[in-house]
Parts: C-alpha cells; sequence; structure tokens
C-alpha cells in the first residue's frame, strides 16, 4: 500500500488537503496529513522557539510512525514551503522514503534558507534584512499571513473560487520566522531518492521550458534530466489542492508508480532545441563583433536602419554559445541585413529574475553604440525581442524616442508572471503601453505556447485594445515557443516573411 505524506506550505496546515486527501484515501491509499508546529499544532512550550529543525522533526514524527509498519512505500508530498522539511527529513531516512514530490516548489539547496525561494522580491529582501536581527529576536518573530488580497505575493491564485480563497484567507496562520531564516541542512543522502516535479503551470514554467532551461546548460537544472526524475502539469496556479483537487489526488497516484515525463540530458547525439538550424535558408554574411554586439552589414555604404535582435532569458552565464550566436538570432538578423537593413545581436546579462536592470542598462548602451556607427541611420532603429526578453520592452513603451521606428516581439512574456514576484517592477509592458503613442508594435504569437506566457499576451492585447495602441498581431497557430527552430513548417516560414516585412516597412516609412 502506498502511503502518502502530505506537508502544506506557509500560513496553512492539515486542512488544505482535505478534499485531495478524501480522494486519495478512496482510491486505497493511506494519507498523513503532518501537523507543523507552529501552524497546524501549538508548539509544545510556548516558550519554544519553532524553526525549520523543528517542522523536519515534525516530517520524521511520521515517518518513523509509519515504518513502524513495514510494506508501505512513503511517498513525501512538500507543496511551497513545505518542501524544505520534506527534504530535511528524507536526507535523514532516505532508505524509508519511496519518492519525494515537490509540488508546485523549488530545488532547495543544502545551506540555503527558504527565505530565498519567497517569490517576491521585496519581500525577500525585507525578511533578510530581518534575519540580519538578533538571534532572539528570529527565533520569537513571526510573519503575519496574507490578507485576502495579498496571495498572489506567494503564488498565482489561478483557479481558486471565491469561497476557496475565502477559506484560505480565514484559516490562514502566522509563519514563524525562523522557519524560513534557517539554513536547511543536507548531507546528500536524499540525492538517491526518486522525485517527482508537479508543475503548477498558471504560476510558472512547464515542462518543455524546464526542457529548454535544461538544455541552456545551468548546472543547477542538471539533475532535473535524471531518469529517476518525473515531471506533471497542472493548469492551475499554485494551491491546486483547492482549485484541483481530484486532478491532484490522480496525478500525485501515478507519481507514487513513477509515472509522468522526463526530461532529457544534453548530450553529443541531440542538438538542444535553440540550437537547431533557424528555419529560413539566409545566406551566410561576414559580421562584425564589438563588445557585446555583432552587427551584419548590408551591401552598401549606407547609412540603413538597423534592427537589434534582444535575446531572452534567464540564460546562465556560463552557457555557450552566447545568445549573441543562437541559430534564430543570427538567422534573423542574417535575413535583414540581406534585404537593406543592418541586422544586430547582442549578449545581455539576464542571467537571472534579478538581472532585468542590468539588461536593460545593456540593452539601452548597445542602442547607442550601434547608432553611434556611421553605416547605420541613427534615426531609423527597431527593437526586436524574444522570449523571456519581453518585459525588456516596457522602457521603450513607456517613453519611444523619436528614432525607435517600431517594436517588435516573438513569443514574449509581457508581464511578469506570478512565480517572479515582480508585480511592481518597472518591467511591465502591459502598464506601459498605453505610453507608447503610435508607435508600431509587431508582435508575433505562438499558438502552441505555454498558458502562463500565453495569458500574459492575452493582458497585453485586452490593454492594447483598451487604450488603441498600434499593435499588429501575426499567429502561428501551429507554432510553439521557439518556433523558429522547432517548426520548420510552411506556416511558420510564411509568418517570419511577414513579420520581417512589417518591421521593415516601418523602418522605411
Amino acid at each position: 500500500m502506498t502511503v502518502f505524506v502530505l506537508v502544506a506550505g506557509a500560513f496553512t496546515g492539515p486542512h488544505v488537503w482535505r478534499d485531495t486527501a478524501a480522494r486519495l484515501t478512496a482510491e486505497g491509499a493511506e494519507v498523513h496529513t503532518v501537523a507543523l508546529t507552529g501552524l497546524g499544532r501549538p508548539p509544545g512550550d510556548p516558550a519554544e522557539a519553532v524553526d525549520l529543525e523543528t517542522h523536519v522533526a515534525d516530517v520524521l514524527a511520521v515517518i518513523d510512525s509509519v515504518t513502524a509498519e513495514s510494506g508501505r512505500e512513503i511517498v513525501l508530498v512538500g507543496h511551497d514551503y513545505g518542501i524544505h522539511p520534506v527534504l530535511g527529513a528524507a536526507d535523514r531516512r532516505a532508505g524509508s522514503v519511496g519518492r519525494i514530490v515537490h509540488l508546485d516548489a523549488g530545488m532547495p539547496r543544502d545551506g540555503v534558507p527558504a527565505v530565498a525561494a519567497v517569490p517576491d522580491q521585496r519581500l525577500r529582501e525585507e525578511l533578510s534584512e530581518r534575519a540580519a536581527g538578533s538571534a532572539e529576536r528570529v527565533a520569537a518573530g513571526e510573519l503575519p499571513p496574507p490578507a485576502r488580497d495579498e496571495w498572489s505575493r506567494w503564488g498565482s491564485t489561478a483557479g481558486l473560487s471565491e469561497a476557496a480563497l475565502d477559506e484560505l484567507t480565514a484559516l490562514a496562520v502566522p509563519q514563524p520566522l525562523g522557519t524560513l531564516l534557517q539554513p536547511l541542512r543536507l548531507t546528500g543522502a536524499v540525492a538517491s531518492v526518486p522525485a517527482t516535479g508537479v508543475l503548477c503551470t498558471g504560476n510558472g514554467p512547464g515542462v518543455e521550458t524546464l526542457q529548454i532551461m535544461v538544455d541552456m546548460g545551468d548546472p543547477a537544472l542538471r539533475a532535473l534530466a535524471d531518469a529517476r526524475v518525473t515531471f506533471f502539469e497542472l493548469p492551475t496556479g499554485h494551491w491546486p489542492m483547492r482549485s484541483c483537487p481530484a486532478a491532484l489526488a490522480d496525478v500525485l497516484i501515478e507519481a507514487a508508480s513513477g509515472g509522468g515525463r522526463r526530461l532529457t540530458a544534453g548530450d553529443a547525439a541531440r542538438t538542444p532545441a535553440h540550437l537547431r538550424p533557424f528555419l529560413l535558408d539566409v545566406p551566410e554574411r561576414p559580421r562584425e563583433r564589438t563588445g557585446n554586439t555583432d552587427l551584419y552589414l548590408p551591401d552598401g555604404p549606407g547609412p540603413h536602419p538597423a534592427v537589434v535582435f534582444v535575446h531572452g532569458g534567464p540564460v546562465p552565464a556560463g552557457a555557450r554559445p552566447t545568445p549573441r550566436d543562437w541559430p534564430t538570432l543570427t538567422g534573423y538578423a542574417r535575413h535583414v541585413a540581406g534585404l537593406g537593413a543592418v541586422g544586430v545581436t547582442l549578449d545581455h546579462r539576464l542571467h537571472a529574475l534579478t538581472d532585468y536592470g542590468t539588461a536593460a542598462a545593456d540593452l539601452a548602451d548597445a542602442v547607442e553604440r550601434v547608432r553611434a556607427d556611421p553605416r547605420v541611420d541613427a534615426g531609423r532603429v527597431a527593437l526586436w525581442f524574444f522570449s523571456g526578453g519581453g518585459p525588456l520592452t516596457a522602457d521603450w513603451l513607456a517613453a519611444p524616442p523619436p528614432w525607435l521606428r517600431c517594436v517588435a516581439a516573438n513569443y514574449p512574456i509581457l508581464s511578469p508572471l506570478p512565480s517572479w514576484g515582480m508585480s511592481d517592477t518597472r518591467f511591465h509592458p502591459v502598464r506601459e503601453l498605453a505610453h507608447a503613442g503610435g508607435l508600431p508594435v509587431v508582435l508575433v504569437r505562438a499558438g502552441r505556447e505555454s498558458a502562463e506566457i500565453a495569458a500574459t499576451v492575452e493582458e497585453f492585447l485586452a490593454e492594447a485594445g483598451r487604450c488603441g495602441a498600434n499593435v499588429e498581431v501575426i499567429d502561428v497557430p501551429d507554432g510553439r515557443h521557439g518556433f523558429e527552430t522547432l517548426d520548420p513548417t510552411d506556416e511558420a516560414r510564411a509568418a517570419v516573411h511577414r513579420a520581417v516585412g512589417s518591421v521593415l516597412a516601418r523602418l522605411t516609412a
């Protein structure tokens, strides 16, 4: 018999698992919902400090009670913060745990406190500052639970009914600060335990996006391609046990049997998606490399209009080749150069979600260097953004300079994703679109886009309709995110030709 041990996230307790636990029980499983000290149950001593080790001990107690009876496989499920005590306990009882399920939760590492996984950047900084205070104050401190309209600071509330959100708020309790600020301690034994990630795509990336991130060579993600690691997706927000409890139960049952999708490790026999050939057969052209920019020059002395292609991300700092050498970027740059415009690719330092300010500065500096080149018509420049580079459009929409003739964006992220914790950032194109005036925007939309990114595009288009922005939409109905190297179809090629034609028409108008 499978035994599920369910550990809830911050501010919550066993009550959030009610419907999922009932479904699992009805399917013949044994279910234990862990009441974490200071959350689901009070401390044994009112003066007792509650920290992460306290919660690890809570989970260990349940594991030990289950293993007292033989012949049952334990599946530990950690949601959000709950993955930290789950991993701490599994590391000490690796031989007793059959599988760990990361339910819309991260990959905590040894020595890193749970506060590092708090999605809201401002809140994370505030908590880190509190950690610098006296040990006594931290041990005794608590973080108040979110108000009803504040849950989105901790994750997307997509899929939650009004009643479910009301209940989540009514039953929420303060989170002991020590549980968030004490570093997780792992010996490495937990690495031997099979794992499953349940990705809530209304809150963060799906499996295909994870595969792209693994392909880019991020060392922190290599373990995700292990054969013992599987993945499921749920099209909902951060609290699936309340938004789709039956679907979650079904996924947990399948995960317990080893089901799910697997990622592929990079090897010489498989070319990563972002390094496959560009879908157009574009002739090679010489390039000029200066600093972080490459120029692909058209024939003739010029000056020529220019198109600056801005890659997405975050991209690991050690990724090779760097984005300005990726086939999609070089393919577009060579293509526009053959049509009479300078094609520009660049590397910017978007290596983490906290790097958008740095990347924006890199882009601004590169654009000014390009405009200063005598072969470039400084009064006719277009900026073309891709994927996670989409938030960088915000600065240019907010105050378009007169020389910026067009902004283009392919399968872009156009408002911060819920899991990013960046709701108050300046890098929010939807909010800035009303200031763009008549600036033309060419938006290339992938029909098979991930749900969380597609939602930002729809939000952008709704705002465009409201404020009367000049937006042209070019659809690729069967295209995926990164269709230029994933989907070399006639439909996709036609979309590329149309998009390039639209941008160049704005440059020469």
